[in-house]
């Protein structure tokens, strides 16, 4: 393909050239501990959204309400061994656990086993593991996955029970404590306040090396002949 236009082409190739070595910076290990430039973002930014997802003190005053409230439900579990792994979770967390063919049937004061899960999911969410483990005698991760498990399907029970504000209260403890205790464990928590500069940075380059990359485009484009014009409005005879 010819070059009719040499000034555009040459900017487009120029606009490209430099995009591609910041590129090859970006995926250079020199942004500290060996990282590259999406790594460090992803990490950075994973830090951010952990400092802001940090509800439990207020989750545990909305539980003082439970404190004394009774509960029961039934969960199947998948297997054996996480039946006898989610009776001890649930005994050690204060509750009452009978087995049948696989079937947990789970009951005692809301606000109190709660307590303990929120106990659990602060531990987690400030990395201490070992606080968990030592707890259960099993991994840390295990275990609130089992907590997951069995109150996860205690909603839908407490649903049918007609115990909406438990329903409500168990479901905010698992997606508001334990999940993001669960997901963000061995990530340390940074306030957005802390690296806004930072953060502002990043979105303004982002967005700069988008329209960069388009650019470079749209010149060699216009070098070689190729360009986007309106059309002209077709007048009726």
């Amino acid at each position: 393909m010819l070059v009719r236009h040499s000034k555009p082409f040459k900017v487009g190739l120029i606009l490209a050239i430099s995009f591609i070595g910041v590129l090859l910076v970006i995926f250079s290990p020199i942004f500290g501990d060996g990282r590259n430039g999406l790594v460090y973002s992803d990490d950075l930014f994973n830090k951010l959204s952990k400092g802001s997802s940090y509800f439990i003190p207020a989750i545990v005053k909305s539980n003082e309400a439970f404190m004394g409230r009774p509960f029961e439900f039934a969960v199947k579990m998948e297997s054996p061994a996480d039946a006898e792994k989610a009776v001890k979770v649930l005994i050690v967390g204060g509750a009452q656990v009978g087995v049948a063919d696989g079937t947990l049937k789970v009951s005692g004061d809301l606000g109190k086993v709660l307590s303990s899960l929120l106990t659990d999911s602060d531990a987690m969410f400030k990395n201490n593991d070992k606080e968990v483990s030592a707890r259960y005698g099993m991994d840390a991760k295990e275990a609130m996955r089992l907590w997951h498990v069995v109150f996860n399907s205690a909603i839908k029970e407490l649903q049918k029970a007609k115990k909406i504000e438990e329903a409500n209260m168990v479901n905010m403890v698992l997606r508001k404590a334990v999940e993001p205790a669960y997901n963000f464990f061995g990530i340390e928590a940074q306030n957005i306040g802390d690296k806004a500069l930072t953060v502002f940075g990043l979105l303004a380059f982002y967005v700069a090396y988008t329209m960069w990359w388009g650019y470079a485009i749209f010149y060699m484009f216009e070098g070689v002949g190729l360009s986007m014009k309106k059309a002209k409005v077709k007048k009726e005879v």
